[in-house]
């Protein structure tokens, strides 16, 4: 018989249509061929209750919370209160919690995996009954906040900092409970470790991955958009705050400064749930904001080129990855490039300025780095492929390594 796992996420691990599902997912699906799953997690959007089942089939058992956003924001405020970071009250819940209990008496558990560092506080009430504990933090969220209080004004600049500095104490205090502590990449893993120096030994890092055979240029998929539209497209949650950053500063700042020379640039933004200020970007010339769509892999086959113009950013960024996949030009910050050991004018195009972004828009129009598209997809294949990362998360819940 296969051990019992103890699987703790933030959300549900499905459907793997943004970044921390997509990783979730790939890992649910991966340690269910290796451990019996016993899984607790949220579920934050009314549209994802129609994924249990296919979750449950990857466990052995399963226990899945309605979390109400407007309720847990004002359920995190306790955190003012008791000091603590805003983060953890807003995960706290007393079913989930009974839950996760009555399983790890009932089955004896002894391994766990918790996804997002919040989840963790599940497993305070056992202390020491964890032979193997691991947790993903995926990013360093705490250096997140403090980005975020750099871009805003009081009093949320004030409480974004406060959460980054709680944030980060919080997770020092978990790195050093588990016994590895897990980033999505390098160079994440790198500055954890000189934020919490004391647990530097057992933190490391696994990349995401990519379906390079879904996200394939060989599909043979409709061309969304209009005759003689030249589209540079974005995708991702547009709910998600420095997606929504990225997008509006290249809308109003880049896009003008491409279209003086090139009328026929069309930006389209594509992604779920836009926020209202990207929904007014419809309203410029050259902006189209789709929405939802059920397929992004149109839009970016049949883009001139992805555009990734992070300004905020932790971890790697999985629609660079996925238009790298497709063989399609990505024209991309420092900052929405980090993780991604890709080689600039070879495999990506990086812009440091914005003239960058105008420059190699037009080059694309000319027809220059045709052979970058080919490149790109081979470094992805090479460096973000699941069945190669996922085994080293594996054996960390199954013995002790040194090998982070």
């Amino acid at each position: 018989m296969k051990p019992a796992l103890l699987f703790i996420s933030h959300r549900i691990p499905y459907p793997p249509n943004k970044g921390d599902k997509i990783r979730s997912y790939h890992l649910l699906r991966y340690l269910s061929g290796h451990f019996r799953i016993f899984l607790a997690t949220f579920i934050d959007d009314e549209n994802d209750w129609q994924y249990t089942a296919t979750v449950r089939s990857l466990c052995e058992d399963a226990c899945f919370v309605r979390l109400d956003p407007g309720s847990a924001r004002l359920r995190s405020l306790r955190g003012l209160l008791t000091g603590e970071a805003l983060s953890v009250p807003y995960y706290a819940n007393r079913q989930l919690g009974e839950w996760v209990n009555t399983q790890v008496e009932t089955h004896g558990i002894q391994r766990v995996i918790v996804y997002s560092s919040a989840m963790a506080q599940y497993v305070m009430t056992f202390p020491g009954r964890f032979t193997r504990k691991v947790i993903d933090f995926v990013d360093v969220d705490s250096d997140k906040w403090q980005q975020y209080a750099k871009k805003k004004s009081l009093p949320m600049s004030w409480i974004y900092r406060r959460e980054g500095d709680r944030l980060l104490e919080y997770d020092r205090g978990m790195a050093a409970l588990f016994d590895a502590s897990l980033f999505v990449c390098s160079a994440e893993a790198a500055l954890f470790r000189k934020l919490a120096p004391g647990a530097r030994e057992k933190i490391g890092f696994y990349n995401n991955g990519v379906d390079t055979g879904y996200f394939s240029p060989e599909h043979d998929l409709p061309n969304p958009y209009p005759g003689g539209c030249k589209a540079l497209v974005f995708t991702g949650a547009m709910d998600y705050w420095p997606n929504v950053d990225a997008v509006i500063w290249f809308a109003q700042k880049i896009l003008p400064l491409i279209r003086m020379e090139a009328p026929q640039v069309t930006f389209y933004i594509v992604g779920s749930n836009p926020k209202e200020p990207v929904q007014q970007l419809h309203t410029l010339d050259g902006v189209v904001v789709t929405g939802r769509v059920d397929d992004v892999r149109p839009y970016i086959r049949h883009a001139l080129a992805a555009v990734a113009p992070m300004r905020i950013a932790r971890g790697i960024q999985n629609k660079v990855l996925e238009a790298m996949a497709m063989s399609r030009p990505v024209v991309v910050s420092p900052q929405g490039l980090e993780g991604i050991d890709a080689v600039n004018e070879r495999e990506v195009l990086r812009a440091d300025t914005e003239q960058d972004y105008v420059r190699y828009t037009q080059a694309l129009m000319n027809g220059e780095y045709s052979e970058l598209g080919k490149a790109a997809r081979a470094r992805v294949q090479s460096d973000f492929n699941w069945e190669h990362i996922l085994p080293t998360v594996k054996a960390l819940l199954e013995t002790d390594s040194s090998n982070l």
